[in-house]
């Protein structure tokens, strides 16, 4: 696969863009912005208020109530699951990438329990560099927060093949699908290693993150660089999204849309709204998505749509 050329691409097709939107994740800390949700109401209620926004998919994050520390125990994601699956039509992704403290077997965990209708996997290892955010607070609400992040100054986030292929192994017959992530060039190439190999079935959902330090960046030939290699190696067998760190957020999410790919966001992501303005919900930078999509004469994509689109097994056979 990875040697052949394809006449089609992941481009979309339908006119409908898929806005998935990751509600509160692992890099940020709770002195970064009062808004980032932390306890299993404040996720529930962000997920489902981005839902109602627009949001076809949710990615999900568990943190500790009392700390705002992540949290990759089943335990504390079966807090906000059922409430959220109860109250939305949108298609429920887990995280497998927990922290990247974490080993992979801890950051399975929740996935493997819950078999949800998609789960991220990271697609190789990486510098994790969030050690650069610490001069930017006088003093943090948690003692964990800065040596959190100044540790990172010495962090490999390991996703080596074979954690890739115990994820795979863990997860893929409970039929979740998964949201691969794909933090630079080789990360393209790993994943058509594993189609190569039989070990994942197209239609591959290829999600490139931008501007992580470590990782490839915020460029437009980044991004275009990005679109041409998965184009090149998985043709019309791939759906591609793009998520953009920090201030990159949407500018890249609008070139993406416009190139025909879909499009993540969250406080997961970036905090912002606008240059300097702290967004003060998920649902607020997902209402930001629907409008450039919807700008381009575009729709956003419903979870019955991205279901059929990314051959999803349905909101009724997962296990919460």
């Amino acid at each position: 696969m990875s040697e052949t050329i394809r006449v089609t691409s992941g481009s979309n097709m339908t006119g409908k863009v898929i806005i998935t939107c990751a509600i509160t994740g692992a890099i940020h800390t709770p002195t970064m912005s009062p808004y980032l949700p932390i306890t299993p109401d404040e996720i529930a209620r962000e997920a489902l208020a981005a839902a109602e926004a627009g949001a076809a998919i949710l990615h999900l994050h568990a943190r500790d109530p009392e700390t705002g520390k992540p949290d990759q125990t089943p335990e504390a994601f079966a807090k906000f699951l059922p409430r959220i699956k109860q109250n939305t039509n949108a298609a429920i992704n887990i995280t497998t990438g927990g922290s990247p403290y974490m080993r992979v077997e801890e950051r399975v965990k929740p996935a493997a329990t819950f078999k949800p209708e998609v789960a991220s996997l990271n697609m190789g290892s990486i510098n994790f560099g969030l050690y650069h955010l610490v001069d930017k607070y006088k003093e943090f609400k948690f003692d964990w927060e800065k040596p959190h992040l100044e540790a990172t100054r010495d962090l490999v986030f390991r996703n080596s093949f074979k954690d890739i292929e115990y994820i795979l192994a863990t997860c893929y017959e409970n039929g979740t699908r998964f949201e691969f992530e794909c933090y630079d060039i080789a990360h393209l190439y790993n994943l058509a290693h594993f189609a190569d190999r039989g070990l994942i079935k197209p239609p591959f959902f290829v999600q490139s993150v931008f501007g992580l330090l470590g990782a490839i960046g915020t460029h437009p030939e980044d991004v275009a660089h990005m679109k041409r290699t998965a184009d090149r190696l998985f043709g019309g067998n791939y759906r591609w999204s793009v998520l953009g760190v920090g201030s990159s957020q949407l500018r890249i999410a609008a070139q993406a849309a416009a190139l025909g790919g879909n499009i993540r966001v969250g406080l997961e992501d970036s905090l912002w709204a606008g240059k300097g303005k702290l967004a003060k919900s998920n649902a607020e930078q997902v209402l930001l998505a629907r409008k450039i999509i919807e700008g381009l004469g575009m729709q956003v994509a419903t979870p019955d749509d991205a279901r059929e689109i990314l051959q999803l097994k349905g909101g009724d056979k997962v296990a919460f």
